[in-house]
């Protein structure tokens, strides 16, 4: 789908989107307690959807009432894959669900897209040799057996904490105690965090032993509960640049006590507006693309901790760098460091490409309410936040919509 964006100068007030991030903890909790749970306000974005689709082929009963879903959990101990896990662009759930596919002892296929089924699984690979279960991938699809065990685990703390969050999902269901030792540096720690806040809410514990260690208690239960999903710090951030822009926007339903790391939004908007920063993206690489947006319309910035934006659903520092080049700003690319450098900001004259990111998307969007615009491959935003363009027009930015 290609749009056009008018340039124009946004106001008003939305809601806030609902956190993919929670909803996905919410719903696989719910999955694993016996007995009904209900989750409000949930997202039907793909990569929830996803997530929905392998727990039902897991086991657990889910219906849809409006944004609630109503979850009939089951003890994936016992629970035998009906069909294939079709992750689809999901790394969420293909990361956290492949442990609790393990639980039961079963043969589990994974699927998923091409770019997906790319995406680094280092961990899950390498611990199957001393772990003992089966793990078998093709590039096209991903075939496990367990049983998982529990014992220490060791996880390199530089990569995606979803490995981690995995984990942490199937291993209090067993039978002995566990620890994941993760080797510093641990990054995007919120996101741990934020695992253990949703399993406390269904009555599972999970403590730092240290900075670097997580202690399991076995044998417990996830219990059913009745939850709403908070609105989502990573998807305001788009809305909420339009503001650093000299937009009228205000955004309602964002938790000021919520743990989310991307939070941090908002204190890196205020240090590019005051000069040329450098901050560091490791804890909150889902932010990059918009960051660098802002930054290229205002006075530049110097990015590091960038590597695992290579990995995400496209290479984002590249694409955003490619897609910036069109409004006359460069960005050179390192390693690990990304610096923008605003040189002769302007319109583009040619039509973006969203490179099927829904980030890349939303941040391109962003600038385009400043230079007005094309943008190809929009259709991505419904990855994460299918409302997006509608919140835009919604704030008075006109938006047209059509095929080519």
């Amino acid at each position: 789908m290609k749009l056009k964006i008018h340039k124009g100068t946004p106001r008003g007030v939305i809601n806030a989107p609902p956190s993919k991030s929670m909803a996905h903890r919410l719903l696989i909790s719910a999955a694993m307690a016996e007995g009904v749970s209900i989750i409000r306000g949930v997202s039907e974005c793909e990569d929830v959807r996803a997530t929905v689709e392998c727990l039902e082929a897991l086991g657990a009963k889910i219906s849809w009432h409006g944004n609630d879903v109503s979850v009939v959990g089951t003890d994936m101990r016992n629970t035998v894959p009906t069909s294939t896990l079709n992750c689809h662009e999901s790394g969420s759930t293909l990361r956290f669900l492949l442990p609790i596919a393990l639980l039961s002892g079963k043969n589990a296929l994974f699927s998923g897209e091409e770019g997906l089924m790319r995406r680094p699984m280092d961990v899950y690979e390498g611990l199957s040799a001393s772990k003992g279960y089966a793990y078998n991938a093709d590039g096209r699809s991903i075939a496990v057996c367990g049983p998982l065990k529990a014992g220490e685990y060791e996880v390199l703390g530089n990569i995606s904490s979803q490995f981690i969050s995995g984990l942490l999902f199937a291993l209090p269901t067993l039978p002995g105690d566990s620890r994941i030792r993760i080797l510093p540096p641990v990054e995007s720690r919120s996101y741990i965090d934020l695992t253990i806040e949703a399993l406390a809410l269904f009555g599972v514990t999970v403590r730092w032993e240290d900075d670097n260690t997580l202690y399991v208690k076995g044998r417990q239960r996830y219990t059913p509960a009745d939850l709403t999903v908070e609105g989502d710090y990573s998807g305001a951030a788009f809305i909420d640049a339009l503001s650093v822009f000299g937009a009228e926007v205000s955004i309602n339903g964002l938790n000021p006590e919520s743990i989310q790391g991307d939070k941090v939004y908002t204190t890196h908007f205020d240090m590019i507006k005051k000069g040329v920063p450098t901050i560091h993206v490791g804890n909150c690489p889902d932010l990059g693309p918009i960051l660098f947006a802002v930054a290229a319309a205002k006075h530049g910035a110097v990015f590091a901790g960038t590597r695992r934006l290579k990995i995400k659903e496209s290479d984002r520092a590249a694409a955003m760098a490619e897609e910036l080049a069109k409004f006359g700003v460069s960005v050179t690319v390192y390693d690990d460091k990304v610096v923008v450098y605003p040189i002769r900001f302007h319109a583009p004259s040619v039509p973006l490409s969203g490179h099927n990111d829904h980030r890349i998307v939303m941040a391109l969007s962003v600038l385009l309410t400043l230079t007005g615009g094309e943008i190809e491959g929009a259709e991505a935003v419904n990855k994460s936040y299918p409302s997006f363009f509608d919140d835009l027009t919604s704030l008075g930015v006109q938006v047209e919509r059509y095929t080519d």
